[in-house]
């Protein structure tokens, strides 16, 4: 019960981080390139891009001993590749600005080089989530259908969090710097946890 637990309140942890991020990028952008159509296609674009292979990786990921360590290890990455984005957004965005005349292409160079690696990371979590929780395959649909409901649950708070509160009470870099500290959290209490339930609680492989 506790593994289960901890497994699904780090995977809301995750879909939290993704959306906060992602509703950061518009008003990261804004000052280069505006908040047009554009821009919003381009963050949009590169997130369900990057989203769509970090699931590919984390289900292949997912086959090769899967266990509440190496889960806490992504989180650890999660929270170190988010950083980046703190110190070259506006280097990144100020070059990206003075070479691409068109606003489209630039602002989707600017996403994909701000945005890109971090979300294949994230994205990770859920599928490889899914299979700390398989027991069986009987029960696989419903044990993703769950851990779905719960990760895009957090989607939703960190869109309704970021959008409503945390921009108005904080800097951008600030909220970027929070959300690393998040997810490098997570990463530390999935250690601690796999320690102190045992990756003995791990289920076996599905059957």
């Amino acid at each position: 019960m506790a593994y289960s637990l901890l497994v699904f309140l780090l995977a809301l942890a995750g879909g939290f981080s993704i959306m906060s991020i992602e509703m950061l990028g518009g008003r990261i952008m804004a000052p280069f390139f505006g908040s047009s159509i554009y821009v919003w296609g381009s963050i949009i674009t590169v997130f369900m891009v990057a989203l769509s292979i970090g699931y590919l990786l984390g289900g292949q990921l997912s086959l090769k001993n899967p266990s509440l360590r190496k889960f806490g290890a992504l989180f650890l990455f999660c929270g170190v590749a988010v950083l980046p984005m703190i110190w070259v957004d506006q280097p990144l965005m100020n070059w990206v600005f003075m070479a691409v005349e068109d606003v489209r292409y630039g602002s989707l160079i600017a996403a994909t080089g701000l945005f890109f690696l971090p979300t294949v990371a994230m994205g990770i979590i859920s599928p490889y989530a899914v299979r700390l929780l398989v027991h069986s395959t009987h029960r696989s649909g419903s044990v993703a259908g769950k851990l779905y409901f719960v990760s895009t649950a957090g989607s939703a708070a960190g869109v309704l969090m970021t959008s409503f509160y945390f921009v108005l009470w904080f800097e951008m870099d600030t909220i970027l710097l929070l959300l690393a500290g998040v997810l490098g959290a997570c990463g530390v209490i999935a250690l601690i946890g796999a320690s102190i339930i045992g990756e003995q609680a791990a289920p076996p492989e599905a059957r």
